[in-house]
């Protein structure tokens, strides 16, 4: 075998692993890329064992942004140029906040699949766990699209589909949330259930009404929301056996026809600052239960969303986003 054929059958075998999305480090037996090509043709050997070390840098290496909304954090990551294939387990360690980076939810940009998309948006839990929606995670997407192409309006896709988002004044971004899924079988429960009044009770929450906006919630209306103890009814809500998909758990107080204090247990996270698709179905349910007007003030530990569920059945969701910094992930995290 020639030097060109030594070195084009070492580029395929690369080309080969990278393709199959297998990672290049510990584990991967590095000397069967050479398999074949003689030990003297040193020159050649040495050529692709710099282009693969570069290639297994870039890899390892990834590129990452810590954005959040209302403290609402995330992990931002492009993977629209090179796929990603994490496993939970590495989901897991990235988001270990001692000794990770931490956060809510990892969003991975891929490559959109709708003509109509800009991007379509990946949605993985702090448990490695993926999901279908995040209102948050999906108002720092479409800030940094509309960044990229210098416009104010983008369309994001994800698992619950498009998702049209623009800047509006104050620096904040609104996105359409799609409409409010409100069908036993669309949110999904176990069985057939008037999803208005489901009947659990858990402590000091009861009655909870079922709302799926992208992802399903249990949204619990209560006299003092501060109260709750989220931290303990929370697990036992979001494994409830009504919600075989698990849920998302709000326990809501109303302050008046146009405001609502919330706090959030999310599905596969635990208690956080807030949660986009939260204050959407719990402005939906409160205006099914009578209590509120179709748009809202919702009031999160770590700020306000504006909450409109328009005339068509879309939700609108209006909030800010912040970067909070840039950074690169040690390869350790990706082993």
């Amino acid at each position: 075998m020639g030097f060109k054929a030594q070195t084009e059958a070492i580029t395929r075998r690369i080309a080969r692993v990278i393709h199959k999305g297998y990672g290049l480090g510990a584990g991967f037996g590095v000397n069967h890329l050479f398999s074949g090509i003689p030990e003297r043709n040193n020159h050649a050997r040495r050529r692709s064992r710099r282009a693969l070390s570069r290639i297994n840098r870039a890899m390892t290496n990834l590129a990452f942004m810590k954005m959040h909304g209302l403290g609402n954090d995330f992990v931002v990551v492009d993977a629209r140029r090179q796929a990603l294939d994490l496993s939970d387990d590495q989901v897991r360690a990235i988001a270990d906040r001692r000794t990770g980076v931490g956060f809510d939810q990892m969003i991975v940009l891929e490559p959109a699949k709708s003509e109509r998309a800009d991007v379509f948006m990946r949605i993985r839990n702090a448990d490695g766990g993926e999901v279908e929606a995040c209102g948050n995670g999906a108002r720092c997407v479409a800030i940094t699209i509309m960044k990229e192409k210098g416009e104010t309006h983008t369309v994001i896709e994800s698992v619950a589909g498009l998702l049209d988002a623009k800047a509006v004044n104050g620096g904040l971004v609104a996105v359409d949330m799609g409409p409010a899924n409100l069908e036993w079988q669309d949110i999904p429960l176990a069985r057939e259930i008037d999803t208005l009044h489901l009947g659990i009770t858990l402590g000091p929450l009861r009655d909870p009404v079922a709302v799926n906006v992208g992802n399903p919630h249990a949204v619990f209306f209560v006299d003092d929301a501060e109260a709750v103890p989220l931290e303990t009814v929370g697990p036992e809500a979001e494994h409830h056996d009504l919600y075989p998909e698990r849920t998302n758990v709000e326990a809501a107080q109303v302050l008046s026809r146009n405001e609502i204090r919330v706090r959030v247990w999310e599905r596969g996270v635990g208690i956080t600052q807030a949660c986009g698709t939260g204050a959407c179905a719990t402005l939906v349910a409160a205006c099914r239960r009578g209590l509120t007007e179709r748009a809202a003030q919702v009031h999160l530990d770590g700020g306000t969303l504006g909450i409109e569920w328009q005339e068509d059945n879309h939700v609108l969701m209006t909030g800010p986003v912040a970067t909070s910094f840039h950074g690169t992930l040690d390869p350790s995290l990706l082993s």
